[in-house]
């Protein structure tokens, strides 16, 4: 687990803060679906926002990577988590649109 006190001062504040914000995002939105399941287009739209809020986070942690704000070994582990993430999400996604409630 990665912790912001890691980051250099500047960035806990600005990368360390969307990352948060954009990592939390990601469960809050699959849960919102989950409850609206009984819709097809509102469960996949709400699976939709929580792969973007994964690709978001990608993004802010390359961004780390790429000023050299996080150490390699920790932008690595994080970046295969939630690329993992996002291949679940979006074959959790192509599922839903294939098969719902079926």
């Amino acid at each position: 687990r990665m912790t912001i006190e890691e980051l250099p001062k500047f960035e806990q504040y600005e990368e360390g803060d969307q990352i948060r914000r954009s990592s939390k995002s990601i469960p809050v939105n699959i849960v919102e679906g989950f409850g609206r399941k009984r819709y097809k287009d509102d469960f996949v739209r709400f699976l939709t926002f929580a792969h973007a809020s994964c690709s978001e986070t990608i993004e802010h942690l390359e961004i780390l990577n790429d000023t050299g704000s996080l150490k390699k070994e920790r932008f690595d582990y994080f970046f295969n988590k939630y690329d993992l993430l996002g291949r679940k999400l979006n074959s959790f996604i192509a599922a839903v649109k294939e098969g719902h409630l079926t």
